[in-house]
């Protein structure tokens, strides 16, 4: 697993074309983006849908990076899941018959991430206080709660696939 020399993204700057308020969040996106390709770079395909001890395999912690930010950003949207979001939903945990391919999953991700960007860049700093609401029992949030959740929830599955991905290939 190649580590990158590159400083930590927060430590590169402000990201173009991204509200102040919003680095935060930019910042930590496009971090887990850069490590999940580093992690996954040289991760045997027979390996992705193996769980350890019990815990979820890395093809779930992909495929639930990629589905929690696409919907917790169309929840800061101010819209509702579509049907194509509920059957992705209903799908992260299920094993397929054929195996999921890592190029596939990390492009999958990585798309995801540039989307979110550039929701944030489209963001006006005056609407983050603005009330959202998440999933059927509309629950109550606000765009910023949204997008801090959307990142800090990135990153704790990125730490959960980093040690998943080194337990795997400690052999």
């Amino acid at each position: 697993m190649a580590i990158s020399k590159l400083p930590e993204v927060w430590q590169r700057g402000p990201v173009d074309g991204v509200p102040p308020l919003l680095q935060p969040v930019a910042h930590a996106l496009l971090q887990a983006s850069e490590e999940v390709s580093e992690i996954m770079a040289d991760f045997p395909g027979a390996l992705v849908q193996q769980q350890p001890a019990g815990v979820a395999s890395p093809a779930f912690h992909l495929l639930h990076l990629t589905g929690v930010l696409d919907r917790l950003f169309t929840y800061a949207r101010g819209e509702m899941l579509n049907e194509t979001q509920l059957q992705y939903l209903s799908a992260e945990n299920i094993t397929p018959e054929q195996p999921y391919v890592i190029e596939q999953l990390v492009c999958a991700f990585k798309k995801g991430v540039d989307n979110a960007i550039t929701q944030v860049k489209q963001t006006d700093e005056a609407i983050l206080t603005e009330v959202r609401f998440v999933g059927r029992a509309r629950v109550p949030s606000t765009v910023i709660g949204l997008y801090f959740h959307a990142a800090e929830h990135t990153m704790r599955h990125l730490g959960q696939l980093l040690v998943t991905v080194k337990i795997l290939t400690a052999v």
